[in-house]
C-alpha cells in the first residue's frame, strides 16, 4: 500500500507544470490520509465477509467453481460415516500408548431412540491370540462363511510371523501389530489389550471374544452370534480360590487397589461386551500393580482382567467362559489342559461338549454352556472338517 502511494505522488510530481511552485502535504496531513485510506480498505473487506457469510449459499450456486471445497473433500452428509467406517486394513503405526488412547473413547450421548445416530449392525469381534499360523483356519473360513457384516477378525502372533492368506479369506490383511508374548508374563495381557483396542476401532464391534490358534466353534456362526447377542452379562470366570495357586499368588504390595479379599483367578479365554472392553483398555489403576507385582509363580493372564472387572463391574460378569477346556488329563497340577488330535475326534466327542454342560444363562439354567473348545492340533482338522456340517451345523 506504501509502494502505491509513493508511486503516484510521484506522477503528481510530473504532472505539475514547472511554472507553478510545489505545494507539498504537510506530514501530518499525509499520515491521516494514509489512515483514512487503510481504514477504508478494511471496512470494505469486512462487510464483504459479511456479505459473505449472509448469502454464502447463493454465492456458492452462482461461482461453484469459486466456492466450493478442494476436490477430494468429503461431502457434508458423509461426514459421519468418514467418523464411523472401520479401518480397511488391521495394521497401522500407532504406538500402544496411542493406540489404548484412541481405543479408550465411547460414545455417551445416544440418539433419541437410545440407539446409535446412525444404522448400525453389531458385530461380533474374533480375536486371535497365536504364535504363528492358524492350522483351524479352514474350519473358521467356514464358520464365517455368509455372515459378512456381522463379524470382524483381529490376529495377534509374534511380531516376525507374516500370514499369507490369500486375498479371498477372512484372515486377510487381519494381522495387527503385535510384540513378543511370553507364556504366564504381564506381556499376554498386553497382547490382550492390543487385540481388544485395535477391535475398538470399529465402532460397530459390540461382542470381544479371545481365542487362540487351537480353538474351534462348536456351534454355527448364527447362534453364536445370537447367544452374545441375547446375554445380559459378559463371559469372564472369576472365582476366590483360597489356594496356593489362588490367594497364594498374592503380593501384599497389591493394595488398596487390590486386597486379599478382592483377589481373583480364571481362565484366560474371556467374552466381554463393548463396556467392558473399554474399561479393559481404558484401566490405568489396576495395570501397573500387575505388571510390578505379578511375577512367577503369579500369572498375570490368570489374575488381572479377572480380578479388575470383578473390582468394578461384578454384577456384569457371568463368572464363566464359554471356551471348553479339558484339564483332567494333566492331573490336578497341570499346567496346560490336554490337547486333542485325529484320533480324538469322534461324533459323540463333540456332541459330549456341546450338551453336557450345566450352567446359568440369564439367570435360566442351561445345557448350552459352551461355544467354543481347545486345545485342537492341526491333526485334528481333517475329521473336524467331515464332522462338522452334521455335528456342528457348518460346512
Amino acid at each position: 500500500m506504501q509502494a502505491r502511494v509513493v508511486e503516484s505522488m510521484e506522477d503528481a510530481k510530473q504532472a505539475v507544470p514547472p511554472a507553478e511552485p510545489r505545494r507539498v502535504l504537510p506530514a501530518g496531513m499525509l499520515k491521516l490520509s494514509l489512515g483514512f485510506l487503510l481504514l477504508g480498505v478494511g471496512v470494505g473487506l469486512s462487510a464483504f465477509g459479511l456479505f459473505l457469510a449472509r448469502h454464502s449459499e447463493a454465492v456458492a450456486a452462482a461461482a461453484p467453481a469459486l466456492f466450493r471445497p478442494c476436490v477430494g473433500a468429503p461431502e457434508e452428509e458423509e461426514a459421519l460415516e468418514r467418523w464411523i467406517r472401520p479401518p480397511a486394513r488391521a495394521r497401522h503405526a500407532m504406538a500402544d500408548e496411542e493406540l489404548l488412547w484412541l481405543a479408550s473413547f465411547a460414545p455417551r450421548a445416544r440418539g433419541r431412540s437410545g440407539g446409535y445416530p446412525f444404522r448400525r449392525v453389531p458385530k461380533v469381534a474374533f480375536m486371535f491370540l497365536a504364535h504363528g499360523p492358524l492350522p483351524l483356519a479352514p474350519l473358521w473360513e467356514r464358520f464365517f462363511r455368509g455372515n459378512e457384516g456381522r463379524y470382524s477378525i483381529y490376529v495377534h502372533t509374534m511380531p516376525l510371523y507374516r500370514a499369507n492368506f490369500t486375498s479371498d479369506s477372512v484372515f486377510y490383511r487381519r494381522q495387527i501389530p503385535s510384540k513378543n508374548v511370553e507364556w504366564g508374563q504381564m506381556t499376554m495381557c498386553d497382547a490382550e489389550r492390543r487385540l481388544l483396542a485395535n477391535a475398538l476401532l470399529d465402532i460397530s464391534n459390540e461382542w470381544f471374544v479371545l481365542v487362540s490358534e487351537s480353538c474351534i466353534p462348536l456351534f454355527d456362526f448364527n447362534t453364536t452370534y445370537q447367544y452374545f447377542q441375547n446375554s445380559s452379562q459378559s463371559f469372564v470366570m472369576s472365582i476366590d480360590d483360597p489356594g496356593r495357586d489362588g490367594r497364594g499368588r498374592y503380593n501384599l504390595n497389591m493394595a488398596p487397589e487390590v486386597e486379599l479379599e478382592q483377589w481373583r483367578k480364571g481362565w484366560q479365554w474371556f467374552q466381554v461386551d463393548r463396556e467392558l472392553a473399554v474399561a479393559i483398555v481404558r484401566d490405568t489403576v489396576y495395570y501397573p500393580k500387575f505388571k510390578e507385582f505379578c511375577r512367577p509363580g503369579c500369572y498375570a493372564d490368570e489374575h488381572y482382567i479377572q480380578t479388575m472387572l470383578t473390582i468394578e463391574a461384578t454384577h456384569r460378569l457371568a463368572n464363566r467362559t464359554v471356551t471348553w477346556v479339558d484339564w483332567s488329563r494333566g492331573g490336578p497340577n497341570a499346567a496346560h489342559p490336554a490337547t486333542f488330535g485325529r484320533g480324538d475326534i469322534t461324533e459323540e466327542f463333540l456332541r459330549g461338549i456341546r450338551e453336557g454342560g450345566a450352567c446359568m444363562y440369564n439367570d435360566q439354567n442351561s445345557t448350552m454352556c459352551f461355544l467354543f473348545a481347545r486345545k485342537f492340533a492341526p491333526s485334528a482338522l481333517e475329521p473336524l472338517l467331515e464332522l462338522a456340517p452334521t455335528v456342528l451345523g457348518f460346512g
